[in-house]
């Protein structure tokens, strides 16, 4: 595939090449870009933002609807370029791309809410004869910068509300995952989005995120993946808007009183989603006392029926880790812990880039897999003996996007959202709950400000106040 620059697919003698990780058999390539490219599809990027701020709001509902029915028509062939470059089984794949679609259909609904106030200026001695409000406008060119996970639907969360404001985007995706968004990008220019609006560039970040990030056009960065580049970025980024969701080390709480089978259900699927690669994916566990050793049981059991292996199988559950590294990586963490003390009930077994589902107990405080991102099929199970113990150590991470807590019990339900130092609490789910119109971030080192649709169209826009004095 080629990237996309000012309308024109572009390629490149120099490619790279993108490999499923399950049998490393190659999928396809895509030019290398470079810091040139960049300031290309920057250029690019200026005239289409001039071309969008002057689209009437009907045209960008239009031009992002039809993008989106182009989309959910050919949702199998999309799932597959998810499943094959990335992670994904095709069953998660599948979901990925219809949710996909109504990110995009949501961004076409929220550009026609982009909505102002009238102020009372009259409210202030001395200007009795003032009237006026406020409108919001597009902010210019925004740089998204994507991870590998979500190959196709985080692309959308930051294409779809920039373009519903009337803005830029320069779009710079996963090295690892590019197909997804090049294919969102041929979606778009199929609907009649006009050329330098949406640009996408392919390459590897050391030859082009300096050029991206730093240049003074750019007026917002969105960007989703570790804290480590994250904080890199905002070192470099200078005086420009920033947005970033940085992942999480997430927590969810079991009470005594909970519907223990729905408990241990959904937070096995939380755990093991996308092969773990998921930022409000179950990390911790952090079950009371009285029902432990009923929920160790069930766990390990359900997590050893899962199926491991050829991710476009109908019934397979779990594919492999994104790389052989990210795997040797994680099973390095697993045995850091396993020599502090903890024992691995299941799993702990890696295969190239598979790395079997894993249920880890006793961990020792400080470990690896206990305080940071593990961002794998890794999964630790504590017993606490109250909730107030589990409310804790929940918060004791420097990490705060979700968290999920099953109980029976409004009170307590009610205590873990007041305490809880997360952007999102999900109540009788794991934390690993999200539709694509709320408010998604976290605080702490989980990232700056809020994704979701109408959210992102804030942060994507700036208040311009009119007054007129009569």
């Amino acid at each position: 595939m080629k990237m996309l620059i000012a309308g024109k697919w572009i390629d490149k003698k120099e490619k790279i090449e993108v490999r499923d990780p399950f049998d490393n058999s190659l999928v396809d390539t895509v030019p290398s870009g470079d810091a040139a490219d960049i300031r290309a599809a920057i250029a690019a990027a200026e005239k289409g933002f001039q071309i969008n701020r002057n689209l009437p709001v009907h045209e960008r509902i239009r031009i992002l609807n039809k993008a989106a029915s182009i989309i959910e028509s050919k949702i199998e062939e999309y799932a597959r370029v998810i499943a094959r470059e990335g992670s994904k089984t095709i069953r998660e794949a599948r979901k990925e791309t219809s949710r996909c679609v109504d990110t995009i259909r949501i961004s076409a609904e929220e550009a026609r809410r982009i909505q102002g106030e009238t102020i009372p200026f009259d409210s202030r001695p001395g200007s009795e004869n003032r009237v006026g409000y406020y409108f919001r406008f597009p902010i210019g060119i925004v740089a998204a910068i994507t991870p590998f996970n979500d190959p196709l639907n985080l692309v959308a969360h930051k294409v779809g509300p920039a373009i519903a404001a009337g803005n830029a985007v320069v779009v710079k995706p996963a090295t690892v995952t590019p197909l997804s968004a090049l294919m969102l990008a041929r979606a778009f220019v199929e609907a009649g989005l006009p050329a330098g609006i949406l640009n996408v560039v392919t390459g590897y970040a050391a030859k082009t995120g300096d050029a991206l990030v730093t240049d003074p056009r750019v007026r917002m960065i969105s960007f989703t993946g570790g804290a480590p580049a994250g904080e890199e970025i905002v070192k470099k980024a200078g005086l420009k808007k920033i947005g970033m969701e940085l992942g999480s080390n997430t927590p969810v709480i079991v009470c005594e009183d909970c519907d223990l089978k729905r408990a241990v259900e959904d937070s096995v699927s939380g755990a093991f989603w996308a092969a773990g690669q998921n930022c409000i994916g179950v990390q911790r566990i952090y079950i009371e006392k009285g029902i432990y050793k009923r929920f160790e049981t069930l766990f390990v059991a359900r997590t050893r029926t899962y199926k491991v292996g050829p991710k476009l199988e109908e019934d397979c559950d779990m594919g492999p880790m994104i790389n052989e590294g990210e795997a040797k990586r994680i099973e390095s963490w697993v045995k850091e812990a396993v020599k502090a003390g903890a024992k691995v009930l299941t799993g702990g077994k890696r295969r190239g880039a598979i790395y079997d589902p894993t249920v880890l107990a006793n961990v020792p405080a400080g470990c690896k897999v206990d305080v940071d991102e593990v961002f794998a099929p890794t999964v630790n199970l504590y017993p606490v003996k109250d909730l107030d113990e589990a409310i804790e150590r929940a918060n004791a991470v420097n990490f705060g996007l979700h968290a999920g807590i099953f109980t029976k019990d409004i009170g307590k339900a009610f205590r873990a959202i007041r305490e809880l130092e997360v952007g999102g609490v999900i109540v009788n789910d794991s934390s690993d709950y999200r539709i694509d119109m709320m408010p998604f971030g976290g605080v702490k080192r989980s990232g700056l400000g809020r994704e979701g649709i109408k959210f992102a169209l804030m942060e994507m826009t700036e208040p311009r106040v009119v007054c007129f004095n009569l």
